[in-house]
C-alpha cells in the first residue's frame, strides 16, 4: 500500500510540476507578445504549491528529507534504533498536526475564490496540506513500525 501511495503522490507531483512547467511557459510567451494572460501566475503558483507537498511527503518515506544526522551516524546497534523511534515519533506527531490544521485551513478557506479565475475556489489548492500530513502520517507510522520492530529484535539479541 506505502508503494502505491507513493506513487500516486509522485503522478500528482510530476502533474503538478508540468502544469506549473506549461504556465510559465504560457506566461514568457504571451507576455513577448504583449498579450495579458493573468490567470498563469495564480496556476503557476499553485500548482508549484502542490508538487513540493507532495514531493516532501514522497521524501519523509524515502527518509531523504532534510535532516541532522550526525548523531545517528555516531551511533549504533540498540542506540541508533532507539534514536530513529524518536525522530520517527516527531515526524509523526508534526505530520498529524498538519493534518489537523490543514483541515481547519481548508474550513476556512474554501470558499475564497482565485483572483484571475473565480471559478476555482482556494480550497482546491489548501486541500494539499492535510493530504500531505495524511501521507507523511501512513509514512511515519510505517517508520515507527519498523523501527520498533529492529529495536525488539536488537534487544532480544543482547
Amino acid at each position: 500500500m506505502i508503494k502505491i501511495l507513493e506513487k500516486i503522490q509522485m503522478t500528482v507531483g510530476v502533474i503538478s510540476l508540468s502544469i506549473f512547467f506549461i504556465a510559465i511557459i504560457i506566461q514568457i510567451v504571451t507576455r513577448h507578445l504583449g498579450i495579458p494572460v493573468i490567470w498563469t501566475e495564480e496556476v503557476a503558483n499553485y500548482s508549484f504549491i502542490w508538487s513540493v507537498f507532495m514531493g516532501a511527503s514522497v521524501m519523509v518515506n524515502k527518509k531523504e528529507h532534510f535532516r541532522f544526522d550526525f548523531l545517528e551516524q555516531k551511533l549504533q546497534g540498540k542506540s541508533k534504533a532507539l534514536l530513529l523511534v524518536v525522530i520517527d515519533a516527531i515526524v509523526l506527531l508534526f505530520a498529524i498536526a498538519l493534518f489537523y490544521y490543514g483541515i481547519q485551513a481548508v474550513q476556512n478557506f474554501w470558499n475564497y475564490n482565485w483572483a484571475s479565475l473565480p471559478a476555482m475556489k482556494m480550497g482546491y489548492v489548501w486541500i494539499s496540506i492535510p493530504l500531505m500530513g495524511l501521507t507523511m502520517s501512513i509514512y511515519s507510522i510505517s517508520h515507527l513500525i519498523n523501527n520498533v520492530k529492529q529495536l525488539k529484535d536488537r534487544e532480544a539479541r543482547v
